[in-house]
């Protein structure tokens, strides 16, 4: 049984039939897919909950689709909540206390959990004891409480935020990695049997080669240019709707929107190509340096555009050839 938040929008509800159901579903991550299956079969032989999990990699790789994967490989409860959501301890408290024997407690955007809250999660993961301090000053004391058998999955984009003792405590821990476009093409191929679209394979690789080797842009992406063909086209998605359509919406070959080209743009007209800091590019961008930092650069870096050096971020030569911009070779300070 799997409990999740209500769905509101339309949207919202297609990427909830879109999750993969079994794992012959989920496509990529293989290395990721098997371990997981030797964890949970070696779990299931000893009747015991599986080890801690923690999963990182950018977002809309799959993390919380396989955490739904591993619970219903279980047959046990998912409670879903993220780090953001716990704000006190004793909201940590009435989630573990709450937690039925086998159950999964799934904790997305992990490394936003303050450092009170991991303190507590400590002996709840190793010992499964919760401790809690009654009142104040001289006369505080401490109870702690048993909890059942459970399995903590946490996901995070940025693992590094996390505290040692808290990334020691998962008994494994796994990267997830962008996606080649044969799996993408797959993952819409799939995508559009479930919506019920009729797709041209031309279209489903303009439209993989554009999601940011991403399944969650990959099917936000299906889903607008499937808007475009009903409107436009005959309801059929052909190449032409699928690259009319992304045009659009201001999205290129590689898949870079224009807040990618601006990053670029602001690191080779503005600051000659870089090295510029992340709090300067953010202030010439108009945009958070987290976001910076979380949603564009890992992209960016992977296509080859960009690179992080000890004295800040500097454009490639790959960049300044998509920006048509010409290139002046200059030495770079990269880091350790």
């Amino acid at each position: 049984m799997l409990t999740e938040p209500k769905k509101k929008n339309g949207d919202a509800i297609l990427d909830q039939a879109l999750r993969p159901q079994r794992w012959d579903e989920f496509v990529g991550q293989n290395q990721v897919k098997d371990n997981l299956k030797i964890l949970i079969a070696a779990a299931q032989k000893r009747a015991e909950p599986i080890e801690h999990v923690l999963l990182y990699g950018p977002s809309g790789l799959g993390k919380t689709s396989l955490a739904h994967l591993i619970a219903r490989e279980l047959n046990t409860n998912i409670r879903i909540t993220s780090g953001p959501a716990i704000e006190r301890v004793g909201d940590l408290a009435s989630i573990l206390t709450n937690l039925l024997p086998g159950d999964i407690l799934f904790i997305d955007e992990a490394h936003r959990m303050n450092k009170l809250i991991e303190e507590v999660l400590y002996p709840a993961m190793e010992s499964r004891t919760l401790d809690i301090i009654i009142g104040k000053g001289p006369s505080a004391r401490t109870i702690q409480l048993e909890l059942p058998p459970f399995t903590l999955i946490a996901a995070t984009t940025r693992i590094g935020m996390l505290s040692g003792p808290l990334r020691s405590r998962f008994g494994v821990t796994f990267r997830l990695d962008f996606y080649a476009p044969s799996d993408i093409e797959r993952i819409l191929e799939r995508s559009c049997g479930l919506l019920g679209i009729a797709a041209d394979q031309d279209a489903i690789a303009v439209t993989a080669a554009s999601s940011r080797a991403t399944p969650r842009v990959a099917n936000r992406l299906l889903k607008r240019v499937r808007d475009y063909a009903m409107v436009h086209g005959s309801g059929r998605i052909t190449a032409d709707d699928a690259r009319s359509a992304l045009h659009l919406l201001e999205i290129d070959g590689l898949g870079l929107e224009p807040t990618d080209r601006r990053i670029l743009e602001t690191i080779v007209r503005t600051f000659d190509g870089g090295p510029v800091g992340l709090s300067a590019l953010a202030a010439a961008t108009a945009e958070e340096e987290d976001t910076i930092e979380e949603v564009y650069e890992p992209y960016l870096m992977q296509l080859g555009f960009l690179e992080r050096t000890s004295r800040g971020r500097v454009a490639t030569r790959l960049a300044y050839g998509h920006l048509g911009a010409a290139y002046q070779d200059q030495p770079r300070l990269m880091d350790a």
